[in-house]
């Protein structure tokens, strides 16, 4: 009897399991092949599709600064150059503190420019205009 009884039970508890009833399965969206992702549905009235737009603005951080020779070295990300005779303004915090022209020479991912105006100091954002 006893031995029935181990056996009745763990198959009692597995039969009970199995038949809990399930939640709603609900499938995830898959990112699209931009690498964007879809937009989350909208349970407003308003339907309104997401726009992505990717920034083409060319970034760099000023990296040392010589105020007698007032000339700065500017950093940018691999792949993304200043060209030779380009300006670039110098933001801090968001505000406009400066102005540089490429001068060049430049070496991987460094180069030199000369502070047209304004000031400059190390962190500076330089953004192409």
């Amino acid at each position: 009897m006893r031995s029935s009884f181990l056996v009745i039970l763990p198959c009692a508890l597995v039969l009970l399991g199995c038949a809990e009833r399930k939640a709603a399965y609900q499938p995830v969206t898959p990112p699209t092949r931009s690498g964007a992702t879809a937009a989350p549905a909208q349970t407003g009235t308003t339907n309104q599709a997401l726009i992505v737009t990717p920034e083409n603005v060319l970034a760099g951080k000023v990296a040392l600064v010589n105020t007698t020779g007032r000339f700065v070295v500017l950093n940018f990300p691999i792949g993304k150059m200043a060209a030779v005779n380009q300006r670039l303004n110098l933001y801090r915090r968001g505000l406009k503190v400066g102005e540089v022209k490429v001068t060049g020479p430049q070496r991987e991912d460094n180069t030199v420019g000369d502070l047209v105006a304004g000031e400059a100091e190390v962190g500076d954002e330089a953004r192409s205009q």
